[in-house]
């Protein structure tokens, strides 16, 4: 299939498997169009619930309905959904309530829009709550299974999806599982570690590192939280070397995930590669150049810290 971004992937799924169950209920912020969730609304307008530009309503409707027996999806902009952060401590986490937090445009791939649409610290805030997973795809294919997989767990889900297109990097096999990462590409030297918009960069930069002699394996996390530790372990062993490639704050994100296991279990040498700062406006293929997050850049931030 062709690139497509995880949001229309979650909007599509999301229509697709609600047909079949109607427990599932949407809450919308007046983001329906960006979010996808228009689908969703045009199939089964009496399940779909807009509140309009008050999300820390949203999320406590959607805790309400949840907790009265609907598996209640609550979408916006990661920054805007996350943001209500107290809300959902303590009406969805502390509750356990069995809504599907949906955050859309992450990092700095969504482009002109700027910094304040932009989610480059929701990971670490969800990443926080004891019993709430965290689920970033990296294609068509993950996204879609991703859904399939919150929608039938019993419990929160925090899902972020993107905005830009994102080209296959799963084959037709993969079979989405909860706390799993894939191994994309093996290799000796050097293990890649990336998430979402970051993991078909990670690739073409894996590729690339071959020219220089150095053998790259690339390692897709689709779930941060709970994070697959036994992979951690053995890339580390395997080569003594990890480089964590996330479109989020290098701050509580997939690289302190993967230091987590590190310090505990298995020593390595560990580069985060990330956002430092608050991001800005431009296209988002200029954002990821100028940040080094395309495979251009993590090419060259991979062999400055295999010189090190």
């Amino acid at each position: 299939m062709g690139a497509k971004a995880s949001r229309a992937s979650f909007g599509e799924a999301l229509t697709e498997l609600a047909a079949g169950n109607d427990r599932v209920v949407v809450v919308d912020a007046d983001l329906s169009k960006s979010t996808m969730t228009c689908k969703f609304a045009e199939a089964y307008p009496e399940r779909y619930f807009e509140v309009g530009i008050a999300e820390g309503n949203m999320v406590s409707v959607g805790a309400g309905l949840a907790l009265s027996g609907k598996i209640a999806v609550v979408s916006s902009f990661a920054c805007f959904l996350v943001g209500r952060f107290e809300q959902i401590r303590m009406s969805v986490g502390y509750s356990n309530a069995n809504v599907k937090l949906v955050g859309t445009h992450v990092g700095i791939g969504i482009g002109e829009d700027g910094y304040s649409q932009m989610g480059l610290e929701d990971i670490a805030l969800m990443r926080s709550l004891p019993n709430i997973p965290v689920i970033q795809p990296a294609d068509d294919i993950e996204a879609r299974q991703a859904v399939a997989f919150m929608l039938e767990h019993e419990g929160p889900v925090y899902l972020r999806c993107t905005r830009q297109k994102l080209e296959d990097v799963n084959g037709p096999d993969y079979k989405f599982e909860l706390g799993k990462g894939t191994v994309l590409c093996d290799g000796s030297d050097l293990a890649i570690f990336a998430s979402g918009g970051t993991v078909g960069h990670a690739l073409k930069a894996a590729e690339a590192l071959k020219a220089d002699g150095v053998s790259a394996q690339v390692i897709n996390i689709s779930t941060i939280k709970p994070i697959d530790r036994e992979l951690v372990v053995q890339a580390a062993k395997d080569t003594g070397k990890i480089l964590t490639v996330e479109d989020h704050n290098v701050v509580g994100g997939l690289g302190d995930a993967v230091a987590e296991v590190l310090c505990a279990e298995q020593p390595a040498l560990l580069y985060k590669h990330g956002m430092t700062d608050y991001g800005e406006s431009g296209t988002g293929p200029q954002l990821y150049k100028k940040y080094k997050l395309d495979a251009e850049g993590i090419l060259s931030v991979a062999k400055e810290f295999l010189k090190s």
